[in-house]
């Protein structure tokens, strides 16, 4: 469809339609015609008829209540009617692949004017590389899906594959081995927690919380298990499809009896008379993706204490979704297993041992989920600082009152030392054994 044709008009073009049924307004050099969507503000007829607005600039008053983005929407962006001769817009939304210019809106490593010791010429090349691609593929599929509540679009998990992102967030490991890493920016035996921590935290600044989880959580702590603690033929059926983007996984450990407490499981898997299956029985609740995972990474009670098994989506197995406080399009489920039957095989390291699976399992679970909280805790640095700049109250913008810049730059300290502690961590990480 062919771009609509933008034509110019003059200050005092605009303001001869300033009538209810002939109705502009100016913002930031762009002429918007109002006259069909007035009835459907939502702060009501009354505020666009108003004689400071009604085919007036008023670029102000409209920054004053809203954010940019808003202009940016499909249903508002089609109001455009034409700019202003001679002028130029000077306000605009998040350039694709760039560098924010809002102070504290990146980490230190990516700011102008200060070095890292812990980051390369290949990371950075790499998070230019990643963040290019989140930007273009990501995150206009994060603000739809987020809103309407579906699982990330399918598409996009297939674009993640060609760049194998899915296996590059489960960490540095032999699952990369023979794979082009993101078109070939780094190889499998160079890419470390720094490569994955920086894929995380650039899938943050979707700023779509429930999408985010939805982004395949579940396999970031699902999958570790088949990789580390099945047998070479469960891995071998498993880990293609679900690193291709094919097949999903989610790991059921929390249930709502015992919650936190892994030693209080009280889903149990029983031998078959005839040895070779599990019988499982028993609820899981909170399960991230669980609503449309093909396999389940289950932590059960058995007779020698906790046994962690993969169960395949299948008869007995009942998975409902939970309305959460964030978007549904993190599959959130309640699961249910009636007298599940799973082959011995597809048990995840020593039967008994499975507290020792889950626990090593949550070490890099828990990483993931602080290189996640940081990157979210800047980009509310980054909201706050561009409205408190934008919005005006007193006659003056918000940032000149003392007590909202003292409330950011406490917001500054805490996330600046939560980056600079998980950065050091990182380092850690890839230096230990």
């Amino acid at each position: 469809m062919a771009a609509k044709e933008l034509k110019e008009f003059t200050l005092e073009e605009v303001a001869q339609h300033n009538k209810p049924g002939d109705l502009w307004v100016v913002i930031d050099s762009k002429v918007y015609d109002l006259t069909r969507f007035k009835d459907l503000h939502p702060g009501g007829i009354a505020v666009l008829i108003d004689e400071e607005v009604a085919g007036k600039d008023a670029t102000d008053t409209f920054y004053g209540l809203h954010r940019h983005e808003v202009l940016e929407r499909p249903q508002y962006k089609r109001l455009q009617v034409g700019t202003i001769k001679a002028q130029k817009s000077v306000i605009f939304g998040r350039k694709i692949g760039e560098l924010s210019q809002v102070p504290y809106a990146e980490p230190t490593w990516l700011s102008p004017g200060y070095h890292s010791p812990y980051y390369s010429d290949n990371h950075r090349h790499f998070q230019k590389a990643v963040r290019l691609f989140i930007d273009e593929v990501v995150y206009p599929d994060a603000q739809v899906r987020e809103e309407d509540g579906k699982r990330p679009s399918q598409v996009v998990f297939d674009k993640m594959a060609e760049m194998n992102l899915h296996a590059m967030r489960l960490g540095p490991g032999k699952h990369l081995k023979g794979r082009v890493l993101m078109g070939g920016i780094v190889k499998p035996e160079e890419f470390d927690y720094f490569h994955e921590l920086i894929i995380t935290q650039e899938l943050v600044r979707c700023g779509a919380r429930g999408y985010g989880d939805g982004m395949l959580g579940g396999q970031v702590i699902g999958l570790p298990p088949v990789l580390n603690f099945g047998s070479p033929e469960l891995q071998a059926r498993i880990v293609p499809d679900t690193l291709a983007g094919k097949k999903f996984i989610c790991l059921a450990i929390s249930e709502a009896a015992a919650g936190s407490d892994v030693m209080g499981l009280q889903t149990t898997a029983a031998l078959s008379e005839d040895g070779k299956e599990w019988i499982i029985n028993g609820t899981k609740k909170w399960i991230t993706n669980g609503t449309f995972a093909d396999y389940f990474t289950v932590g059960c009670r058995t007779d020698d204490g906790l046994t962690v098994i993969l169960v395949e989506r299948g008869p007995g197995v009942e998975t409902r979704q939970i309305k959460t406080s964030y978007s549904t399009a993190a599959g959130t489920a309640y699961i249910t297993f009636d007298n599940v039957r799973v082959p011995i095989g597809n048990t995840l390291g020593e039967v008994g041992g499975g507290i020792f699976v889950i626990l090593s399992n949550f070490n890099h679970e828990r990483w993931v989920m602080c290189c996640s909280s940081a990157r979210a805790q800047r980009t509310m640095i980054e909201e706050c600082l561009k409205w408190a700049t934008q919005r005006k109250a007193f006659g003056k913008p918000l940032v000149s009152q003392p007590v909202i810049r003292a409330k950011i730059a406490a917001m500054i300290e805490r996330t600046e030392s939560v980056q600079s502690w998980l950065e050091n961590i990182t380092y850690q990480m890839t230096h230990m054994v």
